[in-house]
């Protein structure tokens, strides 16, 4: 089996744009093999993740790419859809294209263009289980439900979710490609007012990640066929576990695919557990799922997820800090392009690129994203 690393980045900020799907993508393109010098001859196929669901007018994307370089035309393109967790779809079908030696360096992309659409609630909401879920007229009314049935279970945790929107804009502050950079305190995250209603449930506008639009790529290849820099990123494991779609079919409480996909990553990367990584990016979708993937990835035990707050263990200065980058809650939450950015904010902490959100002495992290509500799940382990 080869090894997989990522040689090259490329990212556009993340807000509404109003250049077209076409520009974000090639623009993101350009800057991964430029960042990695590697001509377009050198790729071997093409891995795009985008969500769609009638967002852009143009449907068919993944011919796009070749207006990047005309060295791309020809090559093999796949798009790839599983929800919100389409962009890591692609980079996991990618690595496991280098891994298998059936290429030798790859092109990952993620992209979506949601603020133009005057629909977005409907087509987001065609990732649920519309057979029994189409009461639900937006994702923030299942997440609240999500909300709603975690707090019977484990009791109110409002405030926690307060202090991780709070967290997360402070932590945005110091990424330039985040999409809402606003120091928020957790005293206005956890107040209702008319800058921060009720959206669904417990929700408020504050436990929910923005609509944007933006893209984000990688270059991943086998270390021998590029010029790999001394500080390259390498995949120690990938793990992808699906859930029920339905969920009349799932207890709500827990989020058993996640808990699964890093079990699995762990096993497969050869750590004892999460105790091993020293941060992680993962999918603050809503407040409510962080705050449940803490409990999901053995951070703490159910229901006491809260404590990682409490304690500061998941602060920029904590034992294990999360969205760093500022996670989709204020680096924003463009679908197809989401897992693509993660991989790639990862990517620089530990190349020691990442600037002003810079970790000291990093060397694994993970990262955690999720399509629907706890379906499609996705876990990468990345290290130096």
């Amino acid at each position: 089996m080869f090894e997989a690393i990522i040689s090259g980045i490329g990212h556009t900020p993340f807000r509404a744009h109003k250049d077209s799907l076409e520009t974000l993508l090639t623009t993101a393109v350009r800057e991964a093999m430029e960042d990695a010098s590697t001509p377009a001859s050198e790729i071997d196929e093409v891995f795009i993740g985008h969500f769609g669901a009638g967002m852009d007018p143009q449907g068919f994307i993944s011919s796009l790419v070749l207006n990047a370089d005309p060295g791309l035309h020809l090559k093999p393109v796949h798009r790839l859809e599983n929800a919100c967790a389409s962009g890591s779809a692609a980079v996991h079908a990618a690595v496991r294209a280098v891994m298998s030696g059936q290429s030798r360096c790859v092109l990952v992309a993620g992209v979506e263009k949601m603020s133009a659409c005057d629909h977005v609630g409907q087509a987001l909401a065609t990732a649920s289980y519309q057979a029994e879920e189409a009461r639900y007229d937006s994702f923030a009314a299942l997440f609240g439900e999500i909300a709603d049935q975690y707090f019977n279970r484990f009791g109110n945790h409002e405030t926690a979710m307060a202090q991780i929107a709070a967290k997360n804009h402070h932590n945005g502050l110091d990424n330039p490609l985040a999409q809402l950079r606003k120091d928020l305190s957790v005293d206005f995250c956890a107040t209702v007012s008319d800058r921060n209603p009720r959206v669904a449930g417990s929700l408020k506008r504050t436990d929910c990640s923005p609509v944007s639009d933006g893209a984000a790529a990688l270059i991943i290849s086998r270390p021998k066929n590029v010029q790999a820099p001394p500080n390259s990123v390498r995949f120690r494991a990938i793990a992808q576990v699906n859930d029920y779609l339905p969920i009349s079919k799932r207890d709500l409480s827990e989020l058993r695919g996640c808990r699964e996909a890093w079990n699995l990553a762990f096993r497969r990367a050869e750590l004892s557990g999460v105790s091993d990584l020293n941060f992680v990016e993962t999918h603050d979708c809503f407040t409510i799922a962080e705050l449940m993937q803490y409990e999901a990835m053995g951070l703490t035990e159910p229901g006491q997820g809260y404590k990682a707050l409490q304690e500061g263990w998941v602060m920029a200065d904590g034992r294990l800090p999360v969205n760093r980058s500022g996670g989709l809650k204020a680096k924003g939450h463009p679908i197809g392009a989401t897992g693509v950015s993660m991989h790639a904010m990862a990517a620089l902490q530990l190349q020691g690129r990442a600037n002003a959100m810079q970790l000291k002495d990093v060397s694994l992290g993970g990262v955690f994203n999720m399509g629907g509500s706890g379906v499609a799940n996705y876990v990468s382990i990345l290290s130096l």
